[in-house]
């Protein structure tokens, strides 16, 4: 028996997930690792961290494994966007990596648009200045570090910059460029003339590869302190939202993904890179050969309910929290929740709102709140899968994964609130699989990722929507919209008296 490992380099942790040729998950391994917040808005972490914990996590798994480890064929990764990794020209680290959660590059984005033009800067990366990017965090730097910045010879993301450690070769694929606003979308390749409006060094860009290519094998050193073997092939991964839609067999038209994570997504394939969503939702190459997605994203979507147990119910499990939730009808008692704890995505692009409770009054419990939290996020979701149908995309069938498919009622409330068919698959491994289907297919275990997505996903429950909470929610949801406009300017105001 062969097997291949999926790597999941997340914001908190790195996933490591075995699997055979039949798509066995045979084991997993989860290692966490820090983050480095110094000031408010800054995400940051140490890459080191990551190779560390990947290698550990590694070598734990084949210690459960106990098989021989050349009897891993190959790897190949998933990883969290947008973060910033800057190299010297030794490839050795200048400074902790700037993640995709940090919100200090508002100047940045604007700096982009004055420079590029927000039209031009559409047309050639399909999305727009975002603080979460890349490209302004290489700006930030430039301004904010000068001295550091004359040291720079190339940046990468996060698992690039991991993969890099493991073979000893410095790529990009993809998938993740399209996250930088350095990428020219449909061209594929890195965008000279965005370069030259900001004056950056094109050159710093590294190469770019597909996501199932080959890049090499394991280098000596980390086979040292893995337990992998040197024969394993190593091949380059994608986003870990194109890993998502991967792992959950988005890979043709007409298929829609929504993830609720730490964050929230709502993924859909495209097969052409022409179409035009004026920047409301993002769209990047997919991880699938010569394919696209469109994807919205709630930038508060898990960790609003993470937040709200933390605060309200420290003591209480999830299970818990959530058990009296089928109790409550559709709405909340009249309890509507917004999900911007952190700012929002998709469709407000707004680093500065913050969320609200609307509509409390003294009949409301825990289990009113609660079920308001889930459907606040339900429908911050909704809000991209709305833009999505408005541009003529049919959208009846949706697979979800992560957080939001561990409850049935909160799967009975996204086939509610999204109107559409909620599909669970019987092993829900994300991003993980994904990135170990991206193997397999680089193996040469399947002619197509279709043909291993087949073979691999099998679907365990359908929730249908039922009609009287369709009718309820599609009275609510324009009510729920009407939330941001009446607080935006009220929550600019408060920001003085955060801490």
């Amino acid at each position: 028996m062969k097997y291949v490992i999926g790597v999941d380099l997340g914001t908190s942790a790195v996933k490591l997930l075995l699997v055979d040729q039949q798509g066995n998950a045979v084991e997993q391994i989860s290692k966490a690792y820090p983050l480095i917040h110094e000031k408010n808005g800054y995400s940051e972490q140490d890459p080191q961290h990551w190779v560390e914990q990947t290698a550990a996590g590694i070598k734990e798994l084949l210690n459960i494994f106990g098989g021989d480890p050349a009897a891993i064929e190959g790897i190949s990764f998933s990883g969290q966007m947008h973060g910033l990794v800057l190299l010297d020209e030794d490839n050795e680290v200048l400074r902790p990596a700037i993640l995709w959660n940090d919100t200090r590059t508002t100047a940045e984005c604007q700096l982009i648009y004055d420079g590029v033009g927000r039209e031009r800067l559409l047309e050639i990366t399909k999305n727009p200045a975002l603080e979460g990017f890349t490209l302004p965090k290489i700006l930030w730097v430039r301004k904010n570090e000068p001295e550091l910045f004359k040291k720079v010879k190339s940046f990468v993301l996060p698992k690039d910059y991991l993969r890099y450690k493991i073979t000893g070769n410095l790529q990009m694929e993809f998938s993740d460029a399209a996250g930088t606003l350095l990428l020219d979308i449909t061209q594929k390749q890195w965008s000279q003339e965005i370069c030259e409006l900001l004056e950056l060094d094109v050159d710093i860009c590294p190469p770019l590869v597909n996501s199932h290519d080959e890049v090499g094998t394991v280098q000596e050193a980390f086979a040292d302190v893995s337990g992998l073997a040197l024969t394993t092939r190593v091949f380059a991964g994608g986003a870990d939202n194109a890993c998502g839609a991967i792992g959950a067999g988005i890979l043709q038209e007409g298929k829609t993904l929504c993830s609720i994570g730490t964050s929230g997504v709502v993924l859909s394939y495209e097969a052409k890179g022409n179409k035009d969503f004026g920047g409301k939702v993002h769209y990047f190459n997919h991880a699938v050969p010569g394919a696209f997605y469109t994807m919205g994203v709630t930038l508060a979507a898990g960790y609003s309910l993470s937040w709200f147990k933390d605060a309200f119910a420290s003591e209480t499990s999830f299970d818990e929290l959530l058990s009296d939730i089928h109790t409550v009808p559709a709405g909340s008692n009249g309890l509507v929740f917004t999900p911007y704890l952190v700012g929002e995505r998709t469709p407000h692009a707004d680093a500065a709102i913050r969320g609200s409770f609307i509509g409390m009054d003294g009949s409301h419990r825990r289990k009113d709140f609660a079920r308001a939290v889930l459907e606040g996020i339900t429908f911050s979701l909704h809000e991209s899968i709305s833009i999505f149908r408005d541009s003529g995309k049919t959208i009846d069938t949706i697979v979800s994964i992560g957080g939001g498919a561990q409850n049935e009622e909160w799967l009975q409330m996204q086939a509610d609130i999204f109107d559409a068919k909620i599909i669970r698959h019987t092993s829900e491994q994300g991003p993980g699989m994904g990135a170990a289907m991206l193997a397999a297919f680089g193996c040469s275990w399947f002619q197509t990722l279709q043909e291993c997505a087949d073979a691999f996903l099998q679907e365990d429950q359908q929730y249908l929507p039922i009609e009287e909470n369709v009718l309820a929610y599609r009275r609510l949801f324009p009510l729920y919209q009407e939330v941001y406009g009446s607080t935006r300017e009220l929550n600019v105001k408060l920001s003085e008296f955060r801490k």
